[in-house]
């Protein structure tokens, strides 16, 4: 009996699971308010172990990659919230299942009251896991109560469920025509439980057709919602020129022209990857958000978007930046102009005192990071980011605030900067803390974009095959790019000057064409002239090494043909 029962508690509880997500869903489009399908998910990984986290993150960027799935930092977002749901999904329906059973062997009557009991204690899990994350902070106390309410009123929405199914009027016999008698050697028991799971499952259906009613109306306008806010965000951008190409780039006199096929130089908005440990972003008040810069400093200090804006001198950096979990010609990667205040100054207001080493960095979103103080003294360039490409951060991307430190992965730069610690002592970062490199250097690398077999040039009558992509090593510059053909000798290619010296570099190689199958592979040296590491490696833990390379077939256009 317990075990049949399981199995329709099973099924009760997706019923009433998949009606919460999506009215929880809406809600949090609507005000803001926990979606805790998402909050466990951010929870969870927040307290695995890191070499889970890391596996996992590797294999989503190796299956986008394989599958050629899309961008990969969309995409994995995508991911991510389907495996979310998918996994309270799961638990919804297994606390059902053992709701259900728990009762069957009991024999127990009244199942909405252990129902509600089931929920208040699921809610108050949920609502420990949602106040670690932090609860919304103009409406905390609404956040927990709608928490604890929507996971209650599950909680006796599945008691209730079993209460229908186990009350005699929900399991009506099917009655049978006269003329039919029922089949031989059936017990009068076994028609009546053959009847009443028939009637049961009849009842579950139209539970469960008005819960998809529910879910897909809730889910329909949360998504429609969720479109709408993405729309304002780009009317916003187009109204302040977010979505053409700043005026008067540094290199526009530069004569080479990339390559047909090669990435845009400068990243649109719309385009540039998001990475981070959230599946929603952190929603920030302008108005009420202040940073706070204290420790061993001799004046703490709590300034607002307003004070830096107003305060220091604004600052323009055409920046390009890289996640630590991007393979080599993965497109984690994008170059934009970001405006804000130099630390330097910043810090100099607050009068640092002398055994002070290191900025202990805190996000609204729990992430935290170390910068060393020696770092900063050495590089004005480190800046407090206010705005990207004349306009303030989107939320996804850290509005209020985030920091940029020159020739360091992503992993090392808060987005959602709420405070800045001045300590003596060292405390290792959110992902060093998980396993990765505690300095991410960023790499040298080059990479194809493009082959441009359909864009042949003619150079003094000889066809040639235009060959392009980019190339970075973060502050330290690009002096030099080959491409090598067929695993022949290494060539130089021409390079673009870039928009700064914190910018990939856009080259281009014309190859002499011949018709066949051939690789193109392509390598990098830094402004140091040395040569990028040929070592072909994962991103983990400091980064993805080895040379990138293209196979392309090469077919000689009609005209040139006997």
């Amino acid at each position: 009996m317990g075990k049949r029962w399981g199995m329709w508690g099973l099924a009760a509880g997706l019923i009433v699971t998949a009606p919460l997500m999506a009215v929880q869903f809406l809600v949090q489009r609507l005000v803001g308010l926990p979606f805790a399908p998402f909050d466990l998910f951010d929870w969870l990984a927040r307290v695995l172990p890191g070499n889970v986290i890391t596996a996992g993150i590797d294999a989503i960027v190796g299956v986008i990659g394989g599958l050629d799935l899309g961008q990969t930092s969309s995409t994995a977002k995508t991911i991510e919230r389907l495996m979310a749901l998918g996994l309270f999904a799961a638990i919804g329906s297994a606390a059902g299942a053992i709701l259900f059973a728990a009762l069957a062997t009991r024999r127990a009557r009244r199942g909405w009251q252990a129902g509600l009991g089931l929920g208040l204690i699921l809610g108050v899990l949920l609502l420990l896991v949602s106040a670690s994350l932090g609860l919304p902070e103009i409406t905390p106390l609404l956040g927990a109560l709608w928490v604890l309410g929507s996971l209650a009123a599950w909680g006796l929405a599945l008691g209730w469920l079993y209460d229908r199914l186990a009350a005699p009027e929900a399991a009506r016999p099917v009655l049978r025509p006269a003329s039919e008698s029922a089949p031989a050697g059936m017990a009068s028991n076994e028609q009546a439980v053959a009847a009443s799971t028939l009637s049961r499952r009849q009842f579950l259906v139209q539970v469960g057709g008005a819960a998809a009613v529910i879910t897909v109306s809730g889910a329909g306008l949360g998504m429609l919602l969720s479109e709408r806010q993405r729309a304002a965000v780009t009317v916003a951008a187009a109204l302040t020129g977010g979505q053409d190409l700043p005026p008067g780039l540094p290199n526009a006199a530069d004569p080479l022209i990339p390559a047909p096929g090669t990435r845009l130089e400068y990243t649109p908005l719309a385009e540039h990857y998001r990475i981070d440990i959230n599946l929603v972003s952190p929603r920030v008040s302008e108005q009420t958000w202040v940073l706070t810069i204290d420790g061993l400093v001799d004046h703490p200090l709590a300034l607002t978007l307003d004070d830096l804006r107003g305060n220091y001198p604004a600052i323009d950096q055409y920046v390009t930046l890289a996640c630590i979990s991007n393979p080599v010609g993965g497109d984690l990667i994008g170059t934009t102009r970001w405006t804000g205040v130099s630390l330097q100054r910043v810090l100099a207001d607050a009068g640092i005192h002398d055994g002070a080493g290191y900025l202990l960095i805190r996000s609204a979103d729990g992430f935290y990071e170390t910068l060393a103080l020696d770092l900063v003294r050495a590089d004005e360039r480190i800046m407090l980011c206010y705005a990207w490409d004349g306009q303030p951060l989107t939320v996804d991307h850290g509005f209020p605030l985030r920091i940029y430190i020159p020739d360091r992965y992503g992993m090392k730069q808060p987005k959602w900067i709420t405070e800045i610690h001045v300590s003596a002592d060292y405390e290792d970062g959110y992902w060093v803390e998980r396993g990765w490199d505690a300095v991410a250097q960023m790499r040298t690398t080059a990479v194809i974009d493009t082959v441009a077999a359909q864009a042949l040039v003619d150079a003094g009558g000889q066809l040639r095959v235009p060959v392009g992509g980019i190339a970075h090593a973060g502050a330290r510059g690009i002096s030099k790019v080959e491409v090598q053909v067929d695993n022949g000798e290494w060539q130089a290619a021409r390079l673009r000057a870039p928009l700064s010296e914190t910018t990939w570099v856009i080259w281009r190689y014309d190859w002499p064409f011949a018709e066949g199958q051939h690789t193109f592979a392509v390598r990098a040296y830094d402004g140091d002239g040395i040569v990028q590491d040929d070592t072909q490696r994962g991103p983990r833990p400091s980064g993805a090494t080895g040379i990138h390379g293209r196979s392309a077939t090469l077919v000689a256009p009609a005209d040139q043909t006997g």
